[in-house]
């Protein structure tokens, strides 16, 4: 039940309106004096005000300035008498939300009294889930302590200031669009629109008119005219993600609009639409080898490469793994309405010891999983990746380690000097005898790598 003040020196007009609003079931509190109100604003919270223009000699502006002051987001309609128009007008520019003039309908009183209400309620779960998304995406929410982490995350930070193009590059599931968001709330532009396509999801044929909108009768089927997602994201930040799907035609039009920062919406007859919106693009391949095999405009790829932030793949930030796993393990339970405390060690070894083509999204899928089906407050390892058999392996010591990557050096470096030991011990910074005694010592010869 809403609760209502209502303040009105005149003791009939407020005994009708105190009983008409309790009929319509709002709990409501009256009040003849200025000092009342504000003490029983002071006291109670309350979801809307009705304030008379004059009270007594005092402003009923100056006392919905004063409730403000007590409840910044109440609501606020103004009475007012029929010669004081002017007067309701500038209250609802000191913040009011409406006005009534008297004598009023209370169908009208009522239906201003709900749109206000419904105003109010809008805004706060508004400011509410941009706190979710805040908190979601904010910097600090971005999970890794790795050396290859803590880079990108400077490199963003550094990155929000600017209102340079960025261009994200990462293995798919890396968590591209995050960065993104995030992007966008560290920005000056954060209380703008964050408005995100991923190009290889919209058909050839539809994509040019979601960027940049048609009008009526464009097209068959354009019904109605159509704001582009470009003009959408006016004052905020456009994020075009897998942009290396987007058709060369299409490209060629995106360079256009980086450019001018105009688009023409189709069947304009030539009308262009300005927009200031800060662009970001992302993308899973290997763009400068796009390029190179003709299916990225090579214009393009330089325009959008202003900052460019590459994320790496889980398998190269292992020590993160541990991290993003609890992370995901307290999310899920907390969603499935279980309690698990953690991972076996063999469990945590399977998870560290995995590859993850995947990357970030495989590994939360892979914890999801393991949660929905464990019965016990900790998860074993045959719930991590089922699929794969076999126990995870070991760690190398450093000492294999050094030996294998040793093995590996020298039979890179004879196969590149097709065994020229001269050559590759000049390479390797080694004497020729020292190369000779290595290579004996790992039973490489290099008569084997020498051309046929």
């Amino acid at each position: 039940m809403n609760k209502i003040l209502v303040v009105d020196d005149d003791r009939s007009v407020l005994d009708v309106i105190k009983s008409r609003m309790e009929f319509e079931e709002f709990q409501v509190s009256a009040s003849r004096e200025y000092e009342g109100a504000v003490h029983s604003a002071s006291v109670h919270t309350y979801d809307l005000a009705l304030v008379d223009l004059k009270l007594n000699g005092k402003s009923g502006i100056d006392l919905m300035e004063e409730l403000h002051r007590i409840q910044p987001e109440l609501p606020v309609i103004i009475l007012t008498g029929f010669g004081s128009v002017n007067s309701a007008v500038d209250a609802m520019k000191r913040g009011a939300c409406s006005y009534l003039t008297k004598p009023f309908e209370f169908d009208e009183l009522f239906m201003q009294v709900r749109h206000c209400l419904e105003k109010t309620e809008l805004s706060k779960e508004v400011n509410r889930l941009k706190n979710i998304v805040g908190e979601k995406f904010s910097l600090n929410n971005i999970l890794g302590k790795s050396a290859k982490m803590r880079k990108v995350m400077a490199q963003v930070a550094q990155a929000a200031d600017s209102d340079s193009i960025v261009y994200i590059n990462g293995e798919s599931g890396t968590g591209k669009e995050l960065i993104a968001k995030s992007l966008h709330l560290e920005s000056p532009r954060k209380d703008g629109p964050f408005v995100a396509i991923n190009c290889a999801a919209i058909p050839e044929t539809l994509l040019e008119s979601e960027l940049f909108g048609f009008e009526k009768g464009a097209f068959t089927g354009a019904e109605k005219h159509k704001t582009g997602l470009f003009a959408k994201a006016h004052g905020g930040t456009f994020f075009l993600d897998e942009i290396s799907e987007m058709p060369s035609n299409m490209q060629a039009k995106l360079l256009r609009v980086l450019e001018d920062r105009k688009i023409f919406p189709l069947g304009g007859a030539g009308k262009f639409v300005e927009f200031d919106a800060r662009i970001l693009a992302a993308s899973n391949k290997d763009l400068a080898q796009e390029v190179q095999q003709g299916r990225f405009r090579e214009d393009l790829f330089y325009r959008i490469h202003v900052i460019s932030i590459t994320l790496p793949s889980l398998r190269d930030r292992q020590e993160d793994i541990p991290l993003l796993a609890k992370h995901f393990l307290a999310k899920h339970c907390e969603a499935m309405g279980k309690k698990i405390n953690g991972f076996t060690s063999i469990a945590l070894r399977k998870l560290v010891s995995y590859d993850w083509p995947g990357n970030v999204r495989e590994l939360e899928n892979a914890v999801e999983s393991a949660v929905a089906l464990s019965d016990r407050d900790i998860i074993a390892a045959e719930l991590i990746l089922p699929g794969r058999t076999g126990t995870p392996h070991e760690f190398q010591t450093l000492k294999d380690a050094k030996k294998d990557f040793e093995i590996k050096y020298l039979r890179q470096l004879i196969e590149f000097t097709g065994g020229n030991v001269t050559r590759a011990a000049k390479l390797a910074g080694k004497y020729r005898a020292d190369l000779y005694e290595l290579l004996k010592k790992h039973q490489l010869n290099p008569d084997d790598f020498r051309q046929k």
